[in-house]
């Protein structure tokens, strides 16, 4: 980024006005405005294709404000990285730009725990929300990147598929910076910064800007586990979005304003609400937790299904991102309601997108077609391997794990779930059909050795966890009910609840959909 000293009027404006919602006024409103309208509409008048000015061209519009600028540089950053295919240099860098920004804001915490301290500074949700999005999405390309780079150096080694011949020299260059800079972007230090927010923003009389941070930090956190594959911790990492952990409105909000829980506060911000569903549903599926799953998923996907057919969602920023999201979600609760055919699991406006959009996909499978890889395949994220190779071996010894191990591990760790689906939906299609039946017959007819062991796994499997109003309790994903009494299977099948609403509600989104066509219709007389 060049020093720009000769900077346009409505910069300069915008730079003042941008500092004085931050630290003085401190109005949500006028700070919604400048981040998100001001700014998109500067940047596609004077930068569009270029790098906004640096901290120093700015910062006498701000009085040389340290943790403005710091605040100022993520934001350039952010910018420059989704305008340009960042390098190793820009990799680096950016981790630098997070590390000042953090220290100076954690610092600033521990200066005083008064609210209405003026050296306190204030951020909309959706501001902090995407510093910590970014940040965490600026770790997993550095992990993908780095992994990237040694593995392709691994070409040149013995034994690689590219030996003998001399490396470009890129690679050489790439190893060389990532050698000089091994401490960027360790996972020790990212999860450090998240859980420092955390506790800073539930710590007592926190400023709203630190509580905002904290309950961001805990999306931002949950979503790291479940990229490095720890679901239970990416769970956990969700427990201080509670509705008892009330946040007070911003001393510049209009009188009307009143407080917020943080599960409210993540409800207000589009963007991490989707983000926290869907790596949570993913956890709760790599946990076998379908109900859960089902339910957080099948949730957030009639709401969005909702405001894509009401062209609600049109005018918000990232809508294909969302879209996007909207399709993964859908494909995860094809997985979910074929392996856990529960009655009434997700709403049935979700349930006729999932037969829609996957419905013959799932059809092979159950005719003994492979089909949930594919499923997981497109819908899982992006898994990273955190750990830092050996630069130094790249070029002399190689590697025998490709730079996709951490994703094709998860991969697998799904498959083997699932291995023995098809033999499940069969045994569950016979018992289905009794009421007892001995487990020699049965086990003719599913044609499977070892047939009571496989009784038992089935039964020991769709014991899950579900989340209720009175707490975490066991449950079962099946419909059917059984025990092995004296050779004899007895099979009670659940009772199904009738749920009229769900009748009702679909014929009222087909009428609204209908008249919304009339009234489309072009009628001349």
């Amino acid at each position: 980024m060049t020093v720009d000293d000769n900077l346009p009027g409505p910069l300069k404006d915008f730079i003042f006005d941008l500092h004085d919602s931050v630290r003085t006024s401190q109005i949500p409103s006028e700070q919604l405005v400048l981040y998100t309208a001001s700014f998109r509409n500067l940047t596609s008048k004077y930068f569009e294709k270029r790098p906004w000015p640096s901290p120093e061209a700015v910062s006498q519009e701000c009085g040389g404000d340290r943790v403005f600028l710091a605040i100022y540089r993520e934001l350039a950053q952010r910018h420059y990285h989704n305008i340009s295919r960042p390098s190793a240099r820009d990799r680096v860098q950016g981790w630098k730009v997070y590390v000042e920004l953090f220290e100076l804001l954690l610092a600033e915490a521990q200066g005083g725990d008064n609210p209405d301290d003026d050296s306190h500074f204030f951020l909309l949700p959706e501001w902090s929300f995407d510093i910590l999005h970014e940040f965490l999405y600026q770790f997993q390309g550095f992990c993908q990147f780095r992994t990237g780079v040694f593995y392709n150096a691994s070409k040149y080694a013995p034994g690689g598929t590219s030996a003998g011949k001399t490396p470009p020299a890129h690679i050489g260059e790439n190893l060389e910076i990532l050698k000089q800079n091994i401490d960027a972007w360790a996972v020790e230090k990212v999860m450090e910064y998240l859980d420092r927010f955390i506790k800073i923003g539930n710590s007592p009389n926190a400023p709203s800007a630190y509580q905002y941070l904290a309950i961001f930090a805990s999306v931002t956190l949950s979503r790291l586990e479940c990229l490095l594959g720890d679901y239970t911790s990416s769970l956990s990492a969700l427990s201080p979005i509670r509705a008892d952990f009330i946040i007070a409105p911003p001393r510049g909000s209009d009188p009307d304003v009143t407080e917020m829980s943080a599960e409210e506060v993540v409800d207000s911000v589009f963007a991490a609400k989707i983000s926290m569903t869907y790596h949570a549903g993913v956890s709760y599926l790599m946990l076998r937790r379908y109900k859960d799953a089902s339910k957080v998923l099948g949730d957030i996907c009639a709401t969005m299904g909702r405001g894509f057919k009401s062209g609600s969602y049109k005018k918000i920023t990232g809508i294909e991102q969302f879209t996007k999201l909207y399709d993964r979600m859908i494909a995860l609760l094809a997985i979910i309601t074929h392996a856990c055919p529960s009655y009434g699991l997700v709403d049935e406006s979700v349930a006729n997108t999932v037969r829609e959009k996957h419905g013959n996909q799932l059809s092979k499978i159950e005719a003994g077609e492979e089909g949930y890889e594919d499923l997981f395949i497109f819908a899982c994220p992006k898994f990273i391997n955190p750990s830092v190779p050996p630069y130094e071996d790249a070029l002399t010894v190689g590697s025998s794990v490709g730079h996709d191990a951490a994703y094709k591990l998860q991969v697998n760790h799904f498959m083997n779930e699932m291995s023995n689906q098809q033999t499940m939906m069969k045994l569950r299609s016979y018992m289905k059909l009794y009421t007892s039946i001995s487990m020699e017959k049965l086990g003719r007819l599913v044609m499977e050795e070892d047939f009571e062991s496989l009784l038992l796994s089935y039964k020991l499997k769709s014991r899950q966890i579900e989340n209720t109003d009175e707490g975490e309790v066991y449950g079962t994903v099946m419909d059917i009910h059984y025990f092995i009494k004296d050779g004899i299977i007895h099979v009670d099948e659940a009772e199904k609840q009738n749920r009229f609403e769900n009748y009702f509600l679909s014929q009222i989104s087909q009428s609204a959909d209908i008249m919304r066509d009339v009234e489309a219709l072009s009628v001349e007389v």
